[in-house]
């Protein structure tokens, strides 16, 4: 179905704008709180889930925005799992 395969890749493409402007809103916020947060969370993965721990209230907004653009793109990909093969 040509429909199928156009919502499935219209989930990913958004799930996948979503997880990015979520992650850049995740940067500013470490930026916001001091420059070596933001450096930090920049070049240490791991140390965003410091930061998200210990700066709960600013962090959790883009945290929630990523885990949803996670879904839908998951969701875009339980839809038609070959919609980026054409």
């Amino acid at each position: 179905m040509p429909s199928m395969n156009l919502v499935a890749f219209s989930l990913i493409v958004l799930g996948s704008v979503l997880f990015l402007f979520g992650s850049l809103w995740f940067l500013v916020a470490a930026f916001r709180e001091s420059v070596l947060w933001g450096l930090a969370c920049f070049f240490i993965p791991i140390v965003q889930l410091f930061f998200l721990i210990v700066h709960w209230p600013e962090a959790r907004k883009p945290f929630f925005l990523q885990l949803l653009a996670f879904v839908i793109f998951i969701l875009g990909f339980l839809i038609n799992p070959h919609a980026l093969h054409r």
